[in-house]
C-alpha cells in the first residue's frame, strides 16, 4: 500500500507507478519531452506531491493522470493502480486508440492468409531483388 511521504522523484514515481520497467527509461522519457507536470516540461529528479496533475506519452498512448498517493517501492500492479486516478477523457482516448490499434494489426497479419508469398513467388522476389542489386 502507498506510504505517506510528502514529496518523490518524478522518475522513481513512474517507475513505481508501473509506467516504465526501470527508473533509467522512466528518466529518459521525462528527458526526452514526453513527460509533464501541470502541462510543463520536466526533469527526471523534479519532486512531485500528491494532485499533479502528469500527462505521460509512451509508444501510441497518452495517459492524463493525477497523482493520488505516493509510494517509495514498487509493488504489484493492483497497488500501483492506486497511486493515480486517470481522466475520463485520457481513458477513453487511450481505449480508442488500443482498439484502432488492434484492428490494424489484424489488417495486416499476413499469417494464414492468401496475401502471404508462396514459395514461387519467393523465388521470383529474390530474382527480382537480386537483378535490381546487379543494375
Amino acid at each position: 500500500m502507498p506510504t505517506e511521504l510528502e514529496c518523490i522523484r518524478l522518475d522513481k514515481w513512474l517507475w513505481v507507478a508501473r509506467f516504465f520497467k526501470t527508473r533509467q527509461l522512466a528518466a529518459e522519457a521525462v528527458s526526452g519531452g514526453k513527460v509533464h507536470i501541470n502541462n510543463q516540461r520536466t526533469k527526471p529528479g523534479k519532486e512531485v506531491k500528491i494532485g499533479a496533475r502528469i500527462t505521460l506519452s509512451k509508444d501510441t498512448y497518452r495517459w492524463d493522470v493525477l497523482i493520488t498517493a505516493l509510494s517509495n517501492q514498487r509493488r504489484c500492479a493492483k497497488e500501483a493502480i492506486l497511486l493515480y486516478e486517470e481522466t475520463a477523457e485520457s481513458l477513453e482516448k487511450r481505449q480508442q486508440q488500443i482498439k484502432l490499434n488492434h484492428e490494424q494489426r489484424e489488417m495486416f497479419d499476413f499469417s494464414g492468409s492468401e496475401n502471404k508469398p508462396n514459395k514461387k513467388d519467393r523465388r521470383l522476389i529474390h530474382r527480382f531483388k537480386q537483378i535490381q542489386s546487379e543494375s
